[in-house]
C-alpha cells in the first residue's frame, strides 16, 4: 500500500523519525511537486513551529502524545470550509486577500487535539463550484497519476497531495460529491459522513442549508475510520447527532446499482468494477439484491436541482453580505449569483421540500437493503479544461459534472452517509472507483465493507508517503 497516515503516526510515536522531520518531508515534497499544483498556500515557518511543539510534547508528555492518533503527522487544510487559525482561506477567489486566518473552527480544534500538524492550504475551484480544481488564480490542480488529468473538485488539491505522498492524509469537504470525486480521481478513500456527524460550527459559514460535510481524503480505510471516530460527534450543530450504529457481523442484503442510465451513461469497464465488488461481497454470504436506474432517475434529477439551487442562493447572500465586488470573480460564478438572485422564494422552497422527498425514499430503498453498492464517477478523470468557468452557463456546467458523476449529489441532498475506494485499474493505470451508501449513522458498516475490498487488494499507490521509513 506504501503506507498511510496511521504508519506514519506510528513511525513517529516508537522515534523512527521526529515529527519535524516529517515535516520537512512534507514541505520538500511540496517544493519538488510545486507543478502539481495541489497547494495554494503553504506557510513553512507554521508546519516547522507546530512539528518542533510536538516533539516537545512526545518528551514532556508522552502519555499524551500516544493518546493522539496522528501526533506529529503533516496535514494541509482545504482552501474552503474550516477555517483553521492562520491560515486564511480564499475560497479560490480573487474576491479574497490571503491576509490574517479567522480563529479555528470547532472542526478544526477537533484536528489539532488529534496531533495533526498543518502547513498550508490546498487548491480548491473559486467558491466550491466545479468538479475540477483549476481556480482562475491558480494554481491549476493537476492528477499525480496522469498530470493532463483532473484530480477532481472541489477537493482536488487535497486528493492530489495525498495520492502524490505529500501528505498522508488532508482536510476535504463535500457538498456535492466534492471528497468522494478528488478521491476517486486519485485512487484513494473519501466519505461523506452522515449530516450532522460532523461539527460545523461556531459560524457555520460552509453550511449550506445541510448539504455540506467536511472530513478529509485517505490513503485507507483504516485512516478514514481512525479520524472519523476522532472527528465526530458532539457537533452542537442543527441537526441531532447521529446515533452511531454497531458494524454488522452478519448477512447484509447489499443493493446492487450497475446502470446510470441513458443519459448519464456510465463506461462499461466502471460499472464492471462495482458488480465485481459485488459478488467478492456475495462470496462472503451477502445477499446481492439487483437496482435499476428508474427507482433513482427521480432522485437524481431533484438531488441536483437542490445542488444548483442551493449553492446559487448562498453564493448570492455571500456577495450581499460581504459587499463583494462580484465583477472580479470569474464569469461562472458572477452568472451562479445571479442565478441566487434570480431564484423566487418560492421555487427555492419547492426545491427544499422536494429534497426532503429525495431522503424519504431512499429511506424506502433501505427497508430492502442494507446498503447500496453503484458507481461514481462515469468515464476516467477528464482532461485539463473540462470545467471551464469562462462562461456564464451555469445548466451547461451543471450538466457536465452530472454527466461525469451522476450519483455523487444524492448523498449530500439526502444527509445519508457514502463511501468511495478504488477497486481496480484501467487500462490507462487509472483507478476504478466504487461507491457504497448506508442508511444514517451508518459509517461503520460502510467501513466494514470497504475494509473488506481493500483487503483484495486490486488497487496500489503509486506514490509512497515521504518522509515514512522503508
Amino acid at each position: 500500500m506504501q503506507g498511510d497516515a496511521t504508519d506514519l503516526a506510528a513511525a513517529i510515536r516508537r522515534g523512527s523519525l521526529s515529527a519535524a522531520e516529517a515535516m520537512q518531508a512534507s514541505l520538500e515534497a511540496a517544493a519538488r511537486q510545486e507543478p502539481l499544483g495541489a497547494i495554494a498556500y503553504l506557510d513553512a515557518a507554521m508546519g516547522l513551529a507546530s512539528a518542533d511543539a510536538c516533539d516537545r510534547e512526545r518528551r514532556s508528555e508522552p502519555e499524551r502524545f500516544a493518546a493522539m492518533p496522528f501526533a506529529g503527522v503533516p496535514t494541509l487544510a482545504k482552501d474552503l470550509g474550516g477555517p483553521f487559525a492562520g491560515l486564511p482561506v480564499t475560497a479560490g477567489s480573487g474576491l479574497f486577500e490571503r491576509r490574517g486566518g479567522e480563529a479555528d473552527s470547532d472542526l478544526a480544534a477537533r484536528f489539532r487535539d488529534a496531533g495533526f500538524c498543518l502547513f498550508g492550504l490546498t487548491t480548491s475551484p473559486e467558491f466550491g463550484l466545479s468538479l475540477a480544481s483549476e481556480p482562475a488564480i491558480g494554481p491549476i490542480c493537476r492528477n499525480p497519476l496522469d498530470p493532463a488529468r483532473t484530480a477532481g473538485g472541489s477537493s482536488g488539491g487535497a486528493a492530489a497531495a495525498v495520492a502524490a505522498g505529500i501528505v498522508a492524509i488532508a482536510h476535504a469537504t463535500d457538498a456535492g460529491g466534492s471528497i468522494r470525486v478528488p478521491a476517486a480521481c486519485c485512487g484513494l478513500v473519501g466519505m461523506k459522513p452522515t449530516r450532522g456527524a460532523i461539527p460545523g460550527g461556531p459560524s457555520f459559514g460552509n453550511h449550506l442549508a445541510g448539504i455540506a460535510s467536511e472530513l478529509a481524503v485517505c490513503r485507507s480505510v483504516r485512516d478514514t475510520a481512525l479520524i472519523f471516530d476522532r472527528l465526530s460527534g458532539k457537533s452542537r450543530g442543527p441537526f441531532p447527532d447521529p446515533s452511531p450504529v454497531d458494524s454488522d457481523n452478519g448477512r447484509l442484503r447489499i443493493g446492487l446499482l450497475a446502470d446510470t442510465g441513458s443519459a448519464y451513461p456510465t463506461e462499461g469497464i466502471r460499472l464492471a468494477a462495482v458488480e465485481a465488488a459485488a459478488r467478492v461481497l456475495e462470496s462472503d454470504g451477502h445477499e446481492i439484491v439487483p437496482l435499476n436506474w428508474a427507482e433513482f432517475e427521480w432522485s437524481v434529477t431533484s438531488s441536483g436541482r437542490a445542488f444548483a439551487d442551493i449553492v446559487s442562493v448562498n453564493l448570492a447572500a455571500l456577495m450581499k453580505a460581504a459587499a463583494l465586488d462580484e465583477s472580479r470573480a470569474e464569469p461562472l460564478t458572477q452568472a451562479f449569483a445571479a442565478r441566487g438572485r434570480a431564484l423566487p422564494a418560492t421555487s427555492l422552497w419547492n426545491t427544499l421540500n422536494e429534497a426532503v422527498l429525495v431522503s424519504g425514499k431512499l429511506w424506502a430503498l433501505f427497508d430492502r437493503v442494507d446498503c447500496i453498492l453503484m458507481p461514481l464517477l462515469s468515464s476516467a478523470p477528464l482532461v485539463i479544461g473540462s470545467f471551464p468557468s469562462d462562461h456564464a452557463d451555469t445548466d451547461l456546467h451543471l450538466e457536465r459534472m452530472t454527466a461525469f458523476a451522476p450519483l455523487a449529489c444524492l448523498a449530500n441532498i439526502s444527509g445519508f452517509p457514502a463511501l468511495t475506494l478504488p477497486f481496480g485499474q484501467d487500462e490507462h493505470a487509472m483507478p476504478l472507483p466504487v461507491q457504497i451508501m448506508a442508511p444514517m449513522g451508518h459509517e461503520p458498516r460502510l467501513l466494514s465493507l470497504a475494509a473488506r475490498l481493500e483487503a483484495e487488494g486490486r488497487w496500489q499507490h503509486r506514490f509512497p508517503v515521504v518522509g515514512l521509513p522503508s
